[in-house]
């Protein structure tokens, strides 16, 4: 009856989502009975202390001087009308490209920030991710330091708490509650639709020729665990880069849907996945002959998954996968 409820991962992440969201909801009515405290208290009730995997950072309710490495919160923040003073500004996805105007300036890249230009900003909050983590003291060296990032094995989860750290920091509480429902929705929806459509997927990788594959438990975990595709191969390797495949791989698996993500077109590759795939062998697939080969935003899917706008995105472009 309820077949979606035998991914029991699935059902755990929503609820995890969910009591993130409600016991925020619920702090935040808690404080509005301590609105007639003195002037005093109500400076240091500002003052806020974020636990996060790299440690605990202590700062102030909404910081007016933002940098940002993490375009996943740029995308949040974005949608939460919460201005930022910098971020590296090289593969900008293309749906923040309003980023790159001059008005923001620009710290570095991804992975090398200019450190001079943020300590000469003098930032009030700086957040980063998994490709500055190694860099994490040398950021609070300069500026109070949130670390956020996306479990893989929990894309909603730690989506949701992202989204509660930062409602919290910039006073955004009933925003997060609406959003976070509405994802929740979407999700379970589409959750229910794919394992009804019993389809097997297959998610691929092209880099300039190159084909990877990523399965259950990889940093595209996404698609199975929370979307609900079953994997056209149970037993692929699970690895930061994918498992190496050759077109006769793809052939032998013959997925019904095959999902591309384009590392050429965010990295300045020369040749493209679709090029790469216009193959005699990928046309004998089931996904090729019923047009199921479905390339997904690859700069979101890469370098900017676990954003608010990207998550929707990530959403629409599975379901169109069904339709």
């Amino acid at each position: 009856m309820f077949k979606m409820f035998k991914k029991k991962g699935f059902v755990l992440s929503v609820l995890l989502f969910m009591i993130s969201v409600v016991g925020l909801t619920a702090c935040s009515s808690a404080g509005n009975t301590g609105s007639q405290e003195s002037s005093k208290e109500t400076v240091e009730a500002e003052v806020l202390t974020i636990t996060h995997e790299l440690g605990e950072t202590t700062l102030e309710k909404n910081p007016q001087k933002v940098i940002v490495f993490d375009y996943a919160t740029l995308d949040t923040l974005n949608q939460m009308g919460v201005e930022v003073m910098g971020l590296p500004k090289s593969n900008i996805p293309q749906y923040l490209e309003k980023y790159n105007d001059s008005q923001y300036a620009d710290v570095g890249t991804l992975f090398e920030p200019n450190y001079e230009k943020i300590y000469e900003l003098q930032p009030d909050l700086i957040f980063i991710s998994g490709r500055q983590a190694d860099l994490y003291e040398e950021f609070e060296k300069i500026a109070p330091t949130v670390y956020l990032t996306i479990d893989t094995q929990d894309y909603i989860g730690s989506f949701g708490k992202n989204l509660t750290t930062l409602g919290e920091i910039f006073e955004k509480e009933d925003f997060v509650q609406n959003q976070s429902q509405k994802i929740q929705e979407k999700i379970t929806k589409l959750n229910q639709e794919v394992i009804a459509s019993e389809k097997k997927a297959l998610v691929i990788m092209a880099n300039d020729g190159a084909l990877n594959a990523y399965g259950k438990g990889s940093r595209f975990n996404i698609i199975h665990n929370e979307f609900g595709f079953a994997a056209a191969d149970e037993n692929i390797e699970v690895a930061n880069h994918g498992q190496s495949i050759s077109f006769e791989y793809i052939v032998e698996k013959n997925p019904e849907i095959i999902f591309v993500i384009d590392r050429a077109a965010v990295t300045g590759g020369t040749t493209g996945a679709e090029q790469v795939l216009d193959n005699d062998l990928v046309k004998m697939t089931d996904a090729y002959k019923n047009d199921a080969i479905h390339y997904l935003s690859s700069h979101i899917w890469y370098v900017a998954s676990g954003g608010l706008e990207g998550t929707n995105i990530m959403i629409e472009e599975a379901q169109a996968a069904i339709q």
